[in-house]
């Protein structure tokens, strides 16, 4: 099966989806090259588009999405990307999901999950995940 990067500037989006809880941890995104590693190493490896390069998910945090699956929707533009996440969380800003906020109908967006680690203990001054 061809995956359709070339629909996205050469990436797809990549849906991270907690393999025990079904819970969706964050979107990041793949290239080629990405998608070749995350096969190879069976850790998530995603593609920067802020800093134009690989990353892979806990190379300074340290925590790893161990790929358990990855699904491929009906366009081939999009993947999911079943993990076994190791660590507290995976957001860098210490939540264990990325969509730990709530939109509310009134336009406001409040927190609704709690930190999962202080992310100062874990990044330093940085925000790097």
């Amino acid at each position: 099966m061809k995956i359709a990067f070339e629909k996205y500037d050469g990436l797809v989006p990549a849906i991270i989806q907690d393999d025990a809880t079904g819970e969706v941890l964050m979107l990041g995104f793949m290239n080629a090259q990405a998608l070749a590693e995350t096969q190879g190493t069976r850790q998530a490896v995603f593609f920067s588009r802020s800093r134009n390069k690989l990353w892979k998910k806990g190379e300074s945090s340290g925590h790893v999405l161990n790929v358990r699956e990855i699904r491929v929707d009906c366009d081939s533009d999009t993947l999911l990307v079943r993990v076994q996440p190791v660590g507290p969380g995976v957001c860098h800003e210490g939540y264990r999901s990325c969509f730990y906020r709530k939109l509310q109908t009134d336009g406001e967006v409040t927190v609704c999950e709690e930190r999962a680690f202080a992310p100062e203990d874990v990044y330093g001054g940085s925000s790097q995940s």
